[in-house]
């Protein structure tokens, strides 16, 4: 029998999502040390099992419709920290971001995740502003038959590792690359409109449509492509591939870079817990500095967030901003030196919290010149 026969009456397109709630609001909370954002703001209601049963009793009506019972679907990174420590490897964040949706439908989102969907058509012009210049600035060929989907954080607030990523694809590839314009969409799903998502998607896959090959540099674009699109029923046709994976199968091709800088790997969430991508940065990283990394207490499955996912910089940014701090007074504990990520969000938290920081893609802009 199952605990709760009652239907969502609020809240009816959680419906499809009643097994994922269940699991999680009837559940002992085995894995509330794993979130970041409850280990930050211990509250009861940020803990996964808190968000999930703020959702489920939203979706009954059990609740009041207000932005206070609504807002802890917001309270998420999306590092699925959980769900590799659930038994049932329940998709809380999945849920989390369906609940989202339903809750702006019904008029009700926190004030960051307004914003974003209310600029979004402004950032989308932004970005293709911004990746048009890039392509002129890094030969990029529109003919090519490898197209780079390079990241809008990277083209924004981290320009100069855009240029690597660009430069790094070329020479790996021994041929010229296409760029990608624009964005794929993933701060719709973030924010809570999952139709303009499905539509933004299918019109960024069209626009990938003549390629032969896709790489993506950043971990969330990854995620949205490999992942997210094909939940929302798109389909990208050409081949879509991370640029570490790339890498990792080329590794002859890398040369060697001497420094005397200790450099430690972060395990981006979307990267490894959503993609399941360990070993290719990590082999990278080995062939380019003749050793293996340093690494972190808490690695790979067991990665701590950077507090930079899921909208959450926007709608809880001093949570976010103390989530960064803690894994970077982690890394300063352990002798700091440099991080070296594969994600343009976690590069700018480390940033943000005053460690020096590159991407992936630099180390292999150097190493292929």
């Amino acid at each position: 029998m199952r605990p709760d026969q009652r239907p969502m009456r609020r809240l009816p397109t959680l419906e499809a999502r009643r097994d994922a709630f269940e699991k999680c609001v009837f559940c002992p909370k085995l894995c509330r040390t794993t979130c970041p954002v409850s280990n930050e703001e211990p509250r009861e209601t940020l803990t996964p099992w808190g968000k999930m049963s703020m959702a489920y009793f939203s979706a009954h009506g059990d609740v009041d419709a207000t932005e206070s019972f609504a807002s802890p679907a917001w309270a998420c990174t999306g590092c699925r920290a959980c769900t590799n420590a659930c038994d049932h490897k329940n998709d809380v964040a999945g849920t989390l971001f369906d609940a989202r949706s339903a809750l702006v439908a019904s008029g009700l989102a926190p004030k960051g995740a307004r914003e974003v969907l209310d600029s979004f058509d402004a950032h989308v012009a932004k970005t293709d502003e911004a990746t048009k210049k890039l392509a002129h600035e890094t030969d990029a060929r529109a003919d090519a038959r490898t197209h780079v989907v390079v990241g809008c954080e990277y083209v924004h607030h981290a320009p100069a590792a855009a240029a690597d990523v660009m430069r790094a694809s070329a020479a790996l590839l021994g041929a010229p690359v296409a760029l990608s314009r624009g964005c794929c969409g993933l701060p719709l799903l973030y924010a809570g409109d999952l139709a303009r998502f499905a539509r933004h998607a299918e019109a960024f896959a069209s626009s990938l449509r003549d390629a032969d090959h896709v790489l993506v540099a950043d971990a969330g674009c990854a995620m949205a492509l490999k992942k997210h699109y094909p939940a929302a029923g798109v389909t990208v046709n050409p081949k879509v591939e991370l640029l570490v994976e790339a890498a990792a199968r080329s590794l002859t091709r890398l040369a060697m870079l001497r420094t005397d800088v200790r450099v430690r790997y972060h395990d981006p969430c979307q990267l490894g817990r959503g993609l399941g991508i360990y070993e290719a940065p990590r082999a990278i990283l080995t062939r380019i500095l003749g050793k293996a990394p340093d690494e972190f207490d808490e690695r790979r499955e067991r990665a701590t967030c950077s507090g930079a996912g899921g909208l959450l910089p926007r709608t809880m940014p001093e949570t976010s901003k103390r989530i960064a701090t803690s894994r970077a007074a982690e890394h300063r504990k352990l002798g700091g030196g440099l991080v070296i990520t594969g994600c343009a969000s976690s590069l700018r938290a480390f940033r943000n919290a005053g460690v020096d920081a590159d991407d992936i893609s630099t180390l292999l802009a150097r190493s292929l010149a």
